[in-house]
């Protein structure tokens, strides 16, 4: 079965911190892997992505220096480890996969194909 299964989500106060942990199936081992995140009436947008083919993994502005996406081939999983926790981190939080590598470079919801069903992650201040 071809699958995505997040999780690590959990509350937390501002400033500390979470790793997030995807779990794919080995279809997806060459895959653009990503991470995105929605809030509440707001529109889902990618966080951070890793490609084994690409050296700089991608990272929105509102995230750099604090969270950190890597990629464990070996155990088929994906992490996002973060750092310094802001409520408006606060978000469902989703791994997904694209066969497009090149959507790496600048993700966006509507272009990913395969998702998993996300973990919630509240940030309180």
């Amino acid at each position: 079965q071809v699958e995505l299964v997040e999780s690590g989500g959990g509350s937390v106060q501002a400033g500390g911190s979470l790793t997030l942990s995807c779990e794919y199936s080995r279809y997806y081992r060459n895959y653009c892997m990503g991470w995105f995140r929605q809030a509440p009436g707001k529109e889902r947008e990618g966080v951070a992505t890793v490609h084994p083919g690409i050296s700089n993994s991608y990272y929105a502005d509102s995230v750099k220096g604090r969270f950190t996406i890597s990629q464990d081939n070996a155990k088929n999983t994906v992490y996002l480890q973060m750092n310094s926790l802001r409520p408006e981190d606060t978000a469902m939080y989703y791994c997904a996969a694209d066969p497009r590598w090149g959507r790496c470079y600048s993700p966006r919801a509507p272009d990913f194909d395969n998702w998993g069903q996300g973990t919630q992650v509240t940030v309180s201040s």
